[in-house]
């Protein structure tokens, strides 16, 4: 190897094979340049961290702001919120698109603490993400829960309940004909009843049950720093996950107490005879046929009879 110890000799050695090597590195990269698909463009006014919530923070709807970005950005623009980045699509053709060829791409939900906390841990497959579990139990619900013939076995239920909660404002005239009867709330309770009557087959305990559902429907819906900015969960800046946990508590302890009713009906052979959804998944889930689901049967259940009333 003494030939390579002169300078001239070693560049002379050297310098083609870094020319090749300069030349092939440069045309692959232009290659994969050429085949990278370019992402959608970003819309300007992000800060660090909160990304463009403030602008959906503003005085302005969120669905006017996002207008206003597609009529500069186009039918689609991609927006951070915190440090999730998320892909905005308002033309036909792009959401057509979307719903169609990439229906599966998106089909997951995102993570949220509210799922986390009252959904079961996502177990409330209107929730859930996109796999084996959600396609399970989308097939029980539209077979068992959601059929023509369920929702007609039933018809006599909603029928029962117009009648009685009539029945409770003629009582309450028959006292006082002075008496104002406050249809917002009426409605209210027309429905929470017929809807725990279905689900559970009774009536709703009232003040209890209306409130953990009032506190379910509104702490779903809440915006929460942590779902932006994940850093900042610990500090629960808000309080909104310690509300969600004590609903969550609350909410399962009713469940739990119904499905504990009705599986000593079943034990003592006294199955209900309206055949309310609780029941029928008592039946679908006990079979064993659905203990590959990743959650137990009694979780499912009750996430499943939870979202009913969603």
């Amino acid at each position: 190897m003494d030939f390579l110890s002169s300078p001239i000799t070693t560049i002379a050695f050297v310098f083609p094979f870094l020319l090749f090597l300069y030349y092939f590195l440069k045309i692959k990269g232009h290659t994969n340049t050429n085949n990278k698909i370019r992402p959608p463009p970003e819309a300007a006014g992000a800060w660090p961290l909160i990304g463009h919530l403030r602008l959906l923070g503003g005085p302005q709807l969120p669905h006017v702001v996002l207008g206003a970005l597609a009529d500069k950005y186009g039918p689609i623009f991609t927006i951070r919120l915190g440090v999730h980045r998320a892909i905005i699509v308002s033309g036909p053709e792009v959401a057509r698109d979307c719903f169609t060829t990439n229906d599966k791409a998106i089909s997951n939900r995102p993570k949220s603490i509210a799922l986390e906390h009252m959904a079961y841990n996502y177990a409330m497959f209107g929730f859930s993400p996109y796999g084996p579990f959600w396609r399970e139990m989308r097939k029980i619900t539209t077979l068992e829960l959601l059929s023509n013939h369920r929702l007609a076995a039933l018809s006599h239920v909603r029928v029962a309940e117009l009648k009685d909660s009539i029945r409770e404002i003629y009582e309450l005239w028959a006292k006082n004909e002075n008496c104002v009867v406050n249809l917002q709330r009426w409605f209210e309770d027309l429905t929470l009843n017929l809807t725990v009557r279905i689900v559970a087959g009774k009536r709703s305990d009232g003040v209890g049950c209306r409130r953990a559902l009032r506190e379910f429907f509104e702490l779903m819906g809440v915006f929460t720093v942590a779902d932006a900015v994940p850093w900042l969960r610990r500090l629960d800046l808000s309080g909104h996950e310690k509300a969600m946990r004590e609903t969550a508590k609350r909410l399962d302890g009713m469940l739990q107490e119904w499905l504990e009713e009705h599986k000593r009906r079943r034990l003592g052979g006294e199955g209900g005879s309206e055949q309310d959804f609780m029941e029928v998944m008592l039946g679908v889930l006990d079979g064993g046929a659905y203990d590959s689901l990743q959650f137990d049967a009694d979780t499912v259940n009750k996430a499943t009879c939870l979202i009913d009333f969603y």
